[in-house]
C-alpha cells in the first residue's frame, strides 16, 4: 500500500512539473509579438542618445577605444541608434543576411554616429526591422536626431557632473516641447549616465512607451563625465 501511494505521489509530481514547463513554455511565447521580426512591423521607435564621455571612459578602462568618437573631436551626445519596437519587447536582426550597407552612407552618418562599426551593427540588427531601404532608415535617423534638441547645459560640459537621472529627464521636457515624462528615459551603469531614450511615433512624434521607462536608471545620482577633446 505504501509502494503503491509512493508511486502514485511520484507520478503526480512529474505531471505538475510537466505541466508548469509546458506553461512556462507558453508564456514565453505569449510574450513575444506575433509579428516577431517581420520587417515594418512595428509600433513605435526609441531614438538612443548615448553619451559620448561615458562611453569613451568605459571603453578605455576596458583597454579598448573607438578611435573616432574618442580622439580628439569632443562629442557629447551621439546617436546610438533608432530602435524599432513593440509595445512588449522588440524585433531584431529581420533579414539574415542583411542587405549589404553602402559605405557612402556610412559616411554621411559618422558626423551624428562617429564609429563605422557601430553604423554596420545598427543596420544589420535594427534598421533591417524598419522596413525601410537603408538610405532612407538612416535618414529617418537623421530626420529623429534633428527633431530633439540637447539642452544647453550638456553641450559643453567641460567639468563632470553629477546628476540625478530625473533632473536630465527634466531637462530635455524643458528644452522639447511636448515631450512628457512618459516618453523619455535615462540609463545608466554602475556610477556614469549611458544613455537618453526618446520614444517616438513612427512619423517621429513624441509617444509614451512605458516598457521603456520600466528600463530606467534607478539610481538617485550618476555622473557625466566631461567632454572630451576641444
Amino acid at each position: 500500500m505504501f509502494h503503491s501511494r509512493l508511486h502514485s505521489f511520484s507520478r503526480l509530481v512529474i505531471s505538475l512539473t510537466i505541466a508548469a514547463g509546458l506553461a512556462a513554455l507558453a508564456g514565453g511565447a505569449k510574450a513575444q509579438d506575433r509579428r516577431q521580426n517581420a520587417p515594418g512591423e512595428f509600433d513605435f521607435y526609441v531614438l538612443s542618445l548615448s553619451w559620448s564621455p561615458s562611453f569613451c571612459e568605459e571603453a578605455a578602462e576596458r583597454g579598448g577605444r573607438s578611435q573616432i568618437q574618442c580622439g580628439g573631436r569632443p562629442y557629447a551626445f551621439v546617436v546610438h541608434g533608432l530602435w524599432p519596437q513593440y509595445e512588449n519587447g522588440f524585433p531584431e536582426y529581420c533579414q539574415r543576411p542583411a542587405p549589404r550597407l553602402n559605405r557612402s552612407i556610412v559616411s554621411s552618418m559618422l558626423d551624428l554616429m562617429p564609429a563605422p562599426g557601430l553604423i554596420f551593427n545598427e543596420w544589420d540588427k535594427h534598421g533591417t526591422c524598419a522596413g525601410l531601404t537603408d538610405r532612407n532608415y538612416f535618414e529617418t535617423i537623421r530626420k529623429a536626431r534633428a527633431a530633439i534638441k540637447i539642452p544647453a547645459e550638456y553641450l559643453d560640459l567641460s567639468q563632470a557632473k553629477t546628476v540625478a537621472p530625473a533632473e536630465v529627464e527634466e531637462a530635455f521636457i524643458k528644452a522639447n516641447p511636448g515631450l512628457s515624462n512618459a516618453a523619455v528615459s535615462v540609463t545608466c551603469n554602475r556610477t556614469r549616465l549611458s544613455e537618453v531614450r526618446i520614444c517616438l511615433s513612427k512619423d517621429l512624434q513624441f509617444r509614451a512607451c512605458e516598457e521603456t521607462d520600466r528600463r530606467a536608471c534607478r539610481r538617485d545620482q550618476v555622473t557625466m563625465p566631461p567632454i572630451r577633446g576641444g
